[in-house]
């Protein structure tokens, strides 16, 4: 009798895990595709806002996503932006390419319909190592990615970028 209760006990454990991992696959596969949007930038949270316009391509695999682009802004902005990221039963982990810095590690969980990474830069960036990023699926057709830092002299969370993109038919 206790060998089928345990049984009956791993087998809702194992169909929940399998369930929550289809979910999460179905999450990431929801990003993938090409994406073309508009939005701001701060180079440092002292700077000026700079507009930009931004592409890129996101590929998802069942536990991974990968976006790639390039954002330009006036003449005096254009970079090359990635993010990898690696899920396991909603925690993610990766590297960010888009500060000027080098490789930035990224660290976070999933909360709904969005992804909150922490970011450590390569080098210190705004007088630290450390900001966050959030990637969230807005509607069917968008996505928002938000970095935001910490202004050293006022202590005060400054959005350092904002990108709204709409999937590209």
């Amino acid at each position: 009798m206790l060998i089928i209760r345990l049984g009956i006990i791993l087998g809702c454990f194992l169909g929940g895990l399998a369930a929550a991992l289809a979910e999460e696959a179905d999450f990431l596969d929801s990003l993938e595709g090409q994406w073309a949007g508009k939005g701001s930038v701060k180079v440092r949270v002292a700077s000026p806002t700079i507009p930009v316009t931004c592409k890129f391509t996101s590929n998802a695999g069942s536990d991974s996503l990968a976006l790639d682009g390039h954002c330009r802004g006036l003449l005096v902005f254009s970079r090359r932006i990635s993010a990898t990221l690696k899920g396991k039963e909603g925690s993610y982990s990766g590297t960010y390419i888009g500060a000027g810095t080098g490789p930035a590690v990224l660290d976070g969980v999933r909360k709904g319909s969005a992804i909150d990474l922490g970011i450590t830069w390569a080098k210190p960036v705004n007088g630290d190592r450390k900001a966050t990023m959030t990637l969230e699926k807005t509607g069917e057709s968008g996505m928002t990615l938000i970095t935001t830092d910490v202004d050293p002299r006022s202590g005060k969370s400054v959005v350092t970028s904002r990108i709204e993109l709409k999937r590209v038919q």
